[in-house]
């Protein structure tokens, strides 16, 4: 008898008839209902395969009829453990296909349901009557035809070639831009940059030029820092009207609003970044912001910019001067422990301000000739001058395993070619306005990460919070900026460098001042199925609300080895999702407890060690939230804030657990009830989510 040679897929294209597949899900219920022979997948496989032989049926099988057979040969061999295993399957994965069917979406890429809802809200086209119009797999298509314009500018007719290239390596989700690309290209708004600074001068021409030019930036799904560093302190002297200032909080709070209200309309939240330099005589209100009035401010993070001199003077006792900025002159002169105690204590409170370390910034800085760096995108990651722009995209390292060790080679591969697609997005990037086309072409700074670290160490065995999983990280850092470099030098030599190299430390070629940082990639790593940025799992068992459904989610790793291993039960997820990780978890193998990690049970100091292993080995900056326990005193922010400024990072960020309470992330106390996360969360800090 001749076994079928295709299969009829339930969207009605067919694709050729491979026993293995059915082997792997007999294989894979038998594994988890503890049946270790390897032959009973081979026979029931071959079994299926006759029977199906045997019907002789002038059209292929359907895949729902294969896995009807499937069940039968299962039931008359006797493992009715296995079927009732298998049956379970298919009817989880006709839970995930229901949710997805009503979201209206065809994901030829098999992503999550959560990874689907998201694209559906925000990144793929709709019709005119408002109906998603293309696939998963066509959006990354439309991508990667549009970048890849760019390369006839360079070599003519070489477009097709490069759409091919970019488009296997977005599909394989091995790489994936910032999500202003994803939603951006090819459609009407056209901005591809996750992140800009904007300046803010002291006046009011200024200040509502720059609104405007922001409320265009967040329209399109883009990220704006600034600093309001510039502005005069409330009750300050408003020449010409004889008014008094009302300072730079009540303008942050005019941001904000405005920010919210283009939110209403446009692709996702206006995400934000305020800093205030720590000698702004306005400088306390803006630490207590937030910790004052939960639930103000909204769209933004906030940041104080500190100096070497203000820390030094916190270790001795010594005097900080608030300064006028309008004058220059001194105002008050305060103890410097005074201002930080009240910064440690906001951040306790609520998650903000953290900490951007100016001089630090500015030490790594590219062009110091073209100003001091005085700013950040909302998430920290990339230090910009004035009207600068960055586009970031990020390497799934998940996707750089082989045979059980990191895959160097397809490392460096990947990030060669990451380099020339973000290049590639400088030349097409729709730019809403002169300033910032000129001064991001001028400089082409790029952002190249990662994500997916805590799923490669797991892949590995090898725990977050060792010294193997720092050192590691910190290797991986350096070889993608090795690489990076060399793809710059290399592009350069092509293309030209970038039109302020001369004014800047480097000596040509090199086609990018800036090109590598971390972002948190909430949303992309999301999309890509993996952890997020080198954040530490959040959870391994959790429940999504999903198109009004409750959808438990399993780490797909931990799922997979449980399976392998023989100790998957819906007894041990239930567990497991009752108390978000594993650690304490008596029942798993020690070095399954080890190697699984959460969040909130990771110590400090082992999260400020993975941000500072990483951080030397990148050109701009490490998004990183440390995660704190909701026990954690004022006294642990303070070390870990004096600890990373002596650990050289650019920026800190705290979140101690439970501090606000529209926290994305929840985990029960002990009882029946399940840990619990926003649609669209995939780690970092419990307080907001990272749209980028």
């Amino acid at each position: 008898m001749d076994w079928p040679t295709t299969v009829r897929r339930r969207d009605g294209r067919t694709t050729p008839f491979d026993i293995a597949r059915i082997e792997n899900a007999v294989s894979r219920a038998a594994r988890e209902t503890g049946h270790t022979d390897p032959t009973i997948a081979s026979t029931i496989a071959r079994s299926v395969a006759d029977e199906l032989a045997r019907r002789r049926r002038r059209t292929p099988p359907t895949v729902e009829e294969i896995q009807d057979v499937v069940e039968a040969q299962l039931n008359a061999a006797g493992y009715e453990d296995i079927t009732r295993a298998y049956i379970l399957y298919r009817q989880q994965r006709a839970e995930i296909r229901s949710a997805k069917k009503l979201l209206g979406v065809t994901d030829d890429l098999k992503l999550s349901v959560a990874a689907v809802t998201v694209l559906s809200e925000r990144y793929l086209r709709r019709d005119e009557f408002g109906r998603v119009v293309e696939s998963t797999g066509e959006m990354m298509d439309r991508v990667a035809g549009y970048v890849a314009a760019a390369e006839d500018r360079y070599e003519p007719g070489s477009s097709q070639r490069w759409t091919e290239r970019f488009s296997a390596l977005l599909r394989g989700l091995g790489f994936l831009p910032n999500s202003p690309t994803l939603m951006n290209a090819a459609t009407p708004l056209g901005l591809l940059s996750g992140c800009v600074v904007l300046p803010l001068e002291d006046s009011l021409r200024s200040i509502f030029r720059t609104l405007g030019h922001a409320a265009e930036i967040h329209q399109a799904g883009g990220g704006i820092g600034y600093t309001f560093s510039d502005l005069r302190p409330a009750g300050d002297i408003v020449t010409g009207t004889g008014g008094k200032a009302s300072g730079p909080l009540s303008v942050l709070r005019l941001f904000d609003t405005a920010a919210g209200v283009v939110q209403e309309g446009g692709r996702r939240r206006g995400a934000g970044m305020a800093v205030l330099d720590v000698s702004h005589p306005d400088i306390f209100d803006f630490v207590t912001a937030k910790a004052d009035s939960p639930g103000e401010l909204s769209q933004f993070n906030l940041s104080v910019g500190v100096t070497d001199a203000f820390l030094r003077a916190v270790q001795r006792d010594g005097t900080h001067h608030l300064v006028n900025p309008r004058t220059g002159a001194t105002v008050a002169r305060i103890p410097a422990a005074e201002l930080f105690d009240a910064i440690c204590e906001a951040a306790h409170a609520c998650g903000d301000p953290g900490l951007l370390f100016l001089d630090t910034i500015n030490r790594a800085n590219p062009l110091p000739d073209q100003g001091r760096i005085r700013a950040t995108n909302p998430c920290g990651e990339v230090p910009l001058l004035p009207y600068e722009s960055c586009n970031l995209g990020s390497i799934n390292l998940a996707r750089m395993v082989r045979d059980g060790k990191v895959d160097w080679d397809r490392l460096t591969e990947v990030a060669t070619v990451a380099v020339r697609f973000l290049d590639d997005v400088i030349d097409v990037n729709g730019y809403p306005f002169p300033e910032l086309e000129q001064a991001s072409r001028a400089t082409r700074k790029i952002g190249l990460g990662m994500m997916g670290l805590a799923e490669l160490l797991a892949v590995l065995g090898i725990p977050y919070d060792s010294d193997d999983a720092v050192r590691l990280a910190g290797r991986v850092a350096r070889h993608i900026q090795r690489a990076a470099h060399q793809a710059s030098v290399k592009l350069a030599e092509r293309r030209g460098s970038f039109p302020l190299i001369a004014r800047s430390v480097f000596t040509p070629p090199r086609r990018h001042a800036q090109l590598t940082s971390v972002a948190p990639t909430g949303t992309i790593s999301l999309i890509a199925g993996t952890t997020a940025g080198i954040e530490p799992m959040f959870a391994i068992a959790f429940v999504r609300n999903i198109v009004g459904r409750q959808l438990l989610e399993v780490n797909p790793f931990f799922d997979r080895l449980a399976r392998d291993r023989g100790f998957y039960s819906d007894e041990l997820i239930t567990e497991i999702a009752e108390r978000g990780g594993v650690r304490g978890c008596e029942r798993l193998p020690a070095e399954v407890r080890a190697a699984f990690p959460t969040a909130t049970e990771i110590e400090p100091h082992w999260h400020l060690r993975m941000q500072a292993a990483v951080q030397r080995h990148v050109d701009a900056a490490v998004s990183k939230t440390i995660n704190l326990p909701a026990t954690a005193s004022v006294d642990d922010v303070r070390s870990i804030y004096l600890a990373a400024w002596r650990a050289k990072v650019k920026g800190i960020t705290v979140y101690r657990y439970g501090s606000r309470e529209d926290q994305v992330l929840t985990f029960a106390a002990p009882g029946p009830t399940l840990a619990r996360a926003d649609t669209d969360f995939s780690g970092g800090c419990f307080a907001r989510t990272c749209e980028f």
